[in-house]
């Protein structure tokens, strides 16, 4: 493929089979795919395009094979499979390979403890200590009047604090629920750390003399929120400088001038709502038509999933990095036709084809991995698992709640679909909701943010 300039690619190749039988199980319309003529391209395919083509050929034959078996033996989430990776890997010391993960230990414990409980189970007590322990460690030797967590300590003595391990290490001492532990956290030396990394024009530093982009914006502001630190001084032309990363295409990049990301539209967006409510959001300068035409754009209609750049492969992380911002932009668009009840809201996307696409496609035997072919990792587990939960659920903001918590980054409730028009969600494949704006599970964002706030 992709020999010569004019090199024809026949509608079996990518022509998607007759979706009849899945259309009457699954409520989904593939009619737009069932006729595709056949066409000639004018020039060489790139490598992109190659594998792209052949990603949904693997899709597609995965969709007849099921449709085949019919409707007795569609997959279901496999819970306990994927807990057994979780917790198998949270409670037992991970083998010498994945000594290249050191700076990563404590992504590894947010990514573990997060998708455990997204999955409806419990951490033990045994994970809470230990982990609990471990994200210490990172904190503790620094030397806390540094300020924020490293990744990890285990090949080297001392690592440099990261905004990006800080976030992780903070957002997984949320869910050990630990108070005890909570209170050995320095919040003024991390506000301190943080101040440091900010820069003038409402940027931040990943590290000392690291690269800033919207990544860190986000990591900063959800550090100090949950941690009630946020001022003014931090939130310092924060605004203005997000909405300069929007890019020509409708979705932000990491920084100015840069190419429009999933990731990275989900940060900035995020650190928007973190720092505005949604009417005031809906007034500033973000161009939302234009956010709204890119994000959509990223779901694909025969694999269902997202990808997270314009002309890239369906991956199944995007099902968060996409289907997060997805979750914020209704939030701002049912705000503008003031909707506020379940019956009401208006969906942005097809969350049939993406929760189908996850079923389907992201399953491996333990744990959830980015595409056909591909091995389960920490990282797809849990941004799999967070994006299945979003098909699950719309987002209400809470004004009333957002005024008795005096902060309106802790006043999105999420409340689970029921309109089959929506999705059809089998208890089977439940799972639990997700805080909108810090990608944890509903309520522990809260619960942190709530005793910090109560030891002011």
């Amino acid at each position: 493929m992709g020999e010569t300039s004019t090199e024809k690619v026949t509608s079996k190749q990518i022509h998607i089979p007759d979706y009849d039988t899945l259309v009457k199980m699954l409520t989904i319309s593939y009619d737009s795919f069932s006729n595709k003529d056949d066409f000639t391209l004018g020039e060489k395919l790139t490598s992109t395009i190659e594998k792209k083509i052949e990603t949904e050929i693997d899709i597609q034959e995965i969709y007849e094979t099921i449709l085949n078996k019919g409707s007795d033996n569609f997959p279901i989430l496999q819970r306990n499979k994927h807990l057994m990776y979780v917790h198998g890997f949270l409670s037992n010391p991970l083998h010498p390979p994945f000594a290249k993960l050191d700076a990563s230990q404590s992504w590894i414990c947010y990514w573990l403890m997060n998708s455990a409980i997204l999955l409806n189970s419990k951490l033990t007590n045994i994970e809470i200590l230990n982990s609990s322990e471990k994200l210490l460690s990172f904190y503790n030797e620094i030397n806390n009047e540094i300020g924020g967590f490293g990744g990890g300590n285990g090949l080297f003595k001392f690592q440099n604090p990261h905004l990006a391990a800080s976030y992780a290490s903070i957002m997984a001492l949320a869910l050990t629920g630990n108070e005890e532990t909570w209170s050995k956290i320095d919040r003024n030396s991390i506000k301190n750390w943080l101040l440091k990394m900010k820069n003038s024009n409402g940027s931040f530093l990943m590290l000392n003399n690291g690269e800033s982009d919207t990544r860190a914006v986000y990591c900063a502001l959800c550090i100090s929120s949950i941690l009630n630190i946020i001022d003014d001084e931090l939130k310092l032309n924060v605004i203005d400088w997000l909405i300069k990363c929007q890019t020509y295409e409708g979705g932000f990049s990491g920084e100015p001038g840069d190419e429009a990301h999933g990731g990275y539209t989900f940060c900035a967006l995020a650190s928007l709502f973190i720092l505005m409510k949604p009417e005031e959001i809906v007034k500033s300068n973000l161009n939302l038509d234009s956010l709204i035409k890119w994000t959509v754009d990223r779901q694909y209609s025969l694999e269902g999933g997202f990808s997270g750049r314009s002309n890239k492969l369906v991956d199944g992380c995007y099902s968060h990095w996409i289907g997060g911002t997805v979750a914020l932009l209704e939030i701002l668009i049912n705000y503008k036709l003031n909707l506020n009840q379940e019956k009401e809201y208006q969906p942005l996307i097809d969350r049939e084809r993406l929760q189908n696409y996850i079923l389907c496609c992201c399953q491996d035997k333990f744990g959830l991995r980015d595409k056909p072919g591909c091995k389960s990792d920490f990282y797809h587990t849990n941004y799999v698992l967070c994006g299945l939960s979003m098909c699950q659920h719309f987002q209400f903001y809470d004004q009333e709640l957002a005024d008795s918590k005096g902060n309106s980054a802790f006043a999105y409730v999420p409340v689970e679909i029921s309109r089959t028009d929506v999705v059809d969600v089998k208890e089977a494949n439940r799972v639990h909701a997700l805080d909108a704006i810090f990608g944890l599970p509903y309520s522990y964002a809260v619960k942190m943010f709530d005793y910090f706030n109560s030891v002011t």
